[in-house]
């Protein structure tokens, strides 16, 4: 039998346990619980909402290196070259000067005045010529929107075809303009004056206001770019031909946030100004994106110097030098790092891109 002791102590421990919950409950009905809904959302800590900068082992710099008269200079090596970052000369641990394939946007202005237009009609076939069997091209317009082609392809003749149907079939989506692949609907060959089909309003003339989207073609054709190898087996190249003209507030991408997403995606832009672009000085837009991403800008009035300037282009991408460096000595915490390049010879013009982003750019 349970001494009278071990029965007090039992009793006492019930009594104990049920004051326990009664409290529990009451606290419980005072304080209900918040539901998910009405709760606070967390606050970060700055640590939390810092930037994050990921870290940069590699950066690849493709160079072109000209002479005097313009003309490529191909017998450098590697002690010919000097890479400072920030302005703190790096080592250069990786030069290659072999041949390399290319992946090309050709990015097409549909909205160039007519002569322009016609100018660029009769020589984009001549694109084809600069291409050699292992570079992939992909064409695409724009206007105030971005119209993409079929995709990328190695096979000449299919890019041969795709070109002589958007020059001949293709119409832009501008109502009234007359733009290189604008042409006023047709029915049985006859212009459409009346009852002929209607053009959705893609670019449209306010006055003397330009509503071209200049900047987001770029943008769209660098993240077309993206996934297309890397700096060591391919070269990514926006090929521009247009008159530069830019609708600043019909873009959704800033000319700042387009130059991001080229040197982040390794891609360097090629320009042709066509004629009317130089006399009406436009074209500065052409000129920034080629400069910011190692690129060059020519202008072109006549359509043998196109001709000329298509293969020209291909040729000096397709033969750059690439060098590459472990960044050593400079704030690894900033975003931006400037680049310069420089050879020891002298008298010679060297092209590169002016920096990088930190974010994406060892690829």
């Amino acid at each position: 039998m349970k001494s009278v002791r071990q029965v007090v102590a039992a009793v006492c421990a019930i009594v104990l346990m049920s004051l326990a919950a009664r409290l529990g409950a009451q606290q419980s009905q005072q304080n209900p619980p918040t539901p998910p809904s009405a709760q606070q959302p967390e606050q970060k800590s700055p640590e939390k909402q810092a930037k994050i900068i990921l870290p940069v082992t590699e950066v690849l710099i493709p160079v072109t290196v000209k002479d005097g008269r313009g003309r490529l200079v191909p017998d450098l090596d590697r002690t010919d070259f000097r890479v400072l970052e920030d302005n703190i000369e790096q080592r250069v641990t990786y030069f290659r000067a072999e041949a390399t394939p290319l992946s090309i946007i050709i990015l097409l202005d549909n909205d160039l005045k007519q002569k322009d237009g016609e100018q660029v009609k009769k020589s984009i076939d001549a694109i084809v010529a600069g291409l050699s069997p292992t570079d992939e091209a992909f064409i695409c317009r724009f206007d105030q929107q971005f119209h993409e082609g079929k995709g990328f392809t190695t096979d000449q003749d299919k890019l041969l075809v795709e070109l002589k149907r958007l020059r001949l079939d293709t119409q832009s989506d501008a109502p009234s303009q007359s733009g290189p692949f604008n042409d006023t609907p047709k029915i049985n060959g006859q212009t459409s004056v009346t009852g002929g089909p209607a053009i959705s309003g893609s670019t449209k003339a306010i006055g003397s206001q330009v509503t071209k989207a200049l900047d987001d073609a770029v943008f769209n054709a660098a993240e077309l770019l993206r996934d297309r190898g890397t700096n060591r087996d391919r070269r990514r190249i926006v090929f521009l031909i247009s008159d530069g003209r830019n609708g600043a507030k019909y873009n959704t991408n800033s000319y700042d946030t387009t130059v991001r997403q080229l040197l982040r995606n390794s891609v360097t832009v090629y320009s042709i100004a066509v004629g009317s672009a130089f006399f009406d000085r436009k074209f500065s837009r052409l000129v920034d994106y080629a400069h910011a991403t190692g690129g060059e800008v020519f202008f072109a009035a006549k359509q043998r110097a196109f001709e000329e300037l298509y293969s020209r282009v291909t040729e000096e991408a397709r033969h750059q030098y690439l060098l590459a460096y472990m960044p050593v000595g400079t704030n690894r915490a900033e975003e931006y790092h400037a680049i310069e390049v420089r050879v020891k010879r002298e008298g010679l013009n060297v092209i590169a891109r002016q920096g990088y982003y930190t974010n994406g750019v060892a690829r």
